[in-house]
């Protein structure tokens, strides 16, 4: 390996978000996988159980007792074991908050007494809609058994009972998840968890030829504002507004750094590409390739055919019609209109080296436009009786947050919130491809062109964002392990033990810490410059259109016409 090579693997940025990420995910399988929950040897019987149970009714419908049984082995998580909690609590943002803002921090035993105490009539409330929803599914799957369940109308309304069962049941978990058990003191595991954090980015910059001394203390400035943006967003009225971290890290940064201004010493830490890269190559490990393959050709249609469309539609109409928009905001908006938003952003501007101006404009209006369809869509799919499956897979193919689209897809029901997810996650895939082509086409077509000169192969190696490569090389590796442990392991200890108990919650860290570095790095000054005329934000506004009007169109052919036997089993 020459020096130049072997200095890149070492000094670039890029490769440290690999290296980094990589570790991460490493650590999160020796964690979890090597000792699996106690309830796993039940499994068999389990599976035993509900093939019993699924045989009762053929493939007309699945029973009350085979969700039943499915929900007990959903039960067994790695999560819920003893380093399961620790890193619970070790991650955790800040505690969901109403009255007093005190308890997202810090809950006596006594309070937490209190708070049980206060939610209890919304408890009983919860668990007799649960016990009425259940018994009236029963007599519903009663009726249609004395059938033989051979008659579609019994087997229709004992599907829709069963829902309903579901969603009771759903609000009854979220009630539960609402009362504490104990008193907690949240800040000692914030404190801990940004000295980590602190120093784990820090190797990585002392590598790169920083100062690891004001990049440690630099450090806890910023993550001190995530902290208040993860508060601000867990008090429950933003919560409904659907108002995220996303939103008060940018906002928080842009206050300070537009009147007191940011801090020297803290300008060290501003590394908005190093955060975010880090957490995207770990965002690469949710994206397993079962969870692809389950929802089959009408999620795939979806997500991959749209997508590009709209991106070349967005990105020709700044060019043509709009004019005067720089192309490398042009193609940051475009890919942020149609991918993931925030993620695909960032990985285009890495790609085309959009400005860091450009790359806050295109968030923020991401961002916004996300809070509103979050409330929006939900609202307009049941006006209209969509219906959840069509409803879900326009959100998830439009939504650009993946927490917002499952916020959505959960106000609907639980198929909606199934097809949303998955949908969004198989779009998330395009980020590195898409990273992928910008580069290319940036080097090829684009900066030839300003040149005037050829662009070499070894030019757009150079220039391609290397991140993407770690991003595909943990879904990949994800997937492999995930598919050897089998359905009911991988559900336990990688999904809910490697992924929920720990990759997740670091990522949503990082990228807290990086919208909180856009923030801080940006001048109003500066960002006005690029909002010229209102360009990009008509830019925004037609990429959005066309992309809730093509989405809706192809979801709707997908999932009723060309595909409508996979629909019915979901």
């Amino acid at each position: 390996m020459s020096e130049k090579k072997r200095s890149q693997l070492i000094t670039h940025e890029d490769y440290w978000a690999i290296w980094i990420g990589a570790a991460l995910i490493i650590i999160g399988m020796l964690l979890y996988i090597p000792g699996p929950p106690d309830e796993t040897a039940d499994f068999d019987k389990l599976n035993e159980k509900m093939a019993k149970e699924a045989s009762i009714a053929g493939d007309s419908l699945k029973t009350i007792g085979w969700y039943e049984i499915l929900f007990e082995k959903e039960a067994i998580k790695g999560s819920s074991e003893p380093v399961g909690k620790f890193l619970k609590n070790l991650l955790s943002k800040p505690h969901k908050w109403n009255s007093n803002p005190i308890h997202s921090f810090v809950m006596s035993d006594d309070a937490a007494d209190e708070k049980a105490a206060s939610l209890s009539a919304r408890l009983i409330k919860a668990r007799d809609l649960e016990f009425l929803t259940k018994s009236k599914a029963l007599k519903s799957q009663e009726a249609a058994m004395n059938a033989g369940f051979r008659d579609y109308d019994l087997n229709r309304q004992v599907r829709n009972d069963i829902d309903r069962w579901i969603m009771a049941r759903e609000e009854l978990k979220t009630v539960e998840k609402k009362i504490p058990k104990r008193g907690y003191n949240q800040i000692i595991y914030l404190f801990f968890l940004a000295i980590i954090l602190a120093g784990l980015f820090g190797i990585g910059m002392m590598a790169m030829q920083h100062n690891f001394i004001k990049f440690f203390a630099g450090f806890f400035f910023i993550f001190l504002i995530a902290t208040i943006a993860y508060f601000i967003a867990a008090n429950q009225t933003m919560s409904e507004l659907g108002l995220g971290y996303a939103i008060w890290a940018i906002l928080l940064g842009l206050i300070i750094s537009n009147t007191v201004g940011t801090p020297k010493l803290v300008k060290s830490a501003v590394q908005t590409e190093y955060f975010i890269k880090t957490g995207l190559v770990l965002l690469g490990a949710e994206v397993l390739f079962e969870k692809i393959l389950q929802i089959g050709l009408p999620g795939l249609l979806v997500a991959w055919v749209v997508t590009p469309v709209v991106i070349i539609s967005s990105f020709t109409f700044g060019r043509r019609v709009l004019k005067g928009i720089s192309n490398e905001l042009n193609i940051t908006m475009s890919s942020a209109v149609s991918v993931c938003g925030v993620s695909a952003a960032i990985a285009t501007a890495a790609a085309c080296k959009a400005k860091k101006e450009e790359l806050t404009l295109a968030v923020g209006l991401s961002l916004i436009f996300t809070a509103i369809m979050m409330v929006l869509m939900p609202a307009f799919i049941k006006l209209t009786n969509m219906g959840e499956i069509l409803g879900g897979a326009w959100m998830g193919g439009v939504i650009d947050s993946t927490g917002a689209v499952a916020a959505a897809g959960a106000f609907l029901g639980p198929k909606a919130l199934y097809v949303a997810a998955t949908i969004k996650m198989i779009q998330n895939i395009l980020i590195g491809l898409v990273a992928f082509v910008v580069a290319i086409y940036w080097a090829v077509k684009i900066e030839n062109k300003d040149s005037g000169t050829n662009t070499s192969a070894m030019e757009i190696w150079y220039r391609f964002p290397k991140f993407v490569i770690g991003f595909a090389a943990a879904s990949i590796v994800a997937s492999i392990v995930s598919a050897s442990l089998g359905s009911d392991m991988a559900y336990t200890v990688f999904d809910n033990g490697v992924i929920r108990g720990f990759t997740k919650g670091l990522r949503g860290w990082m990228f807290c810490l990086a919208f909180t570095s856009i923030g801080l790095s940006t001048n109003f000054r500066e960002l006005k410059e690029h909002f010229k005329g209102g360009k990009p934000f008509w830019l925004y506004i037609f990429g959005q259109t066309f992309n809730l009007l093509l989405t809706l169109l192809i979801a709707w052919l997908a999932f009723y016409i060309l595909f409508p036997g996979i629909t019915k089993l979901i």
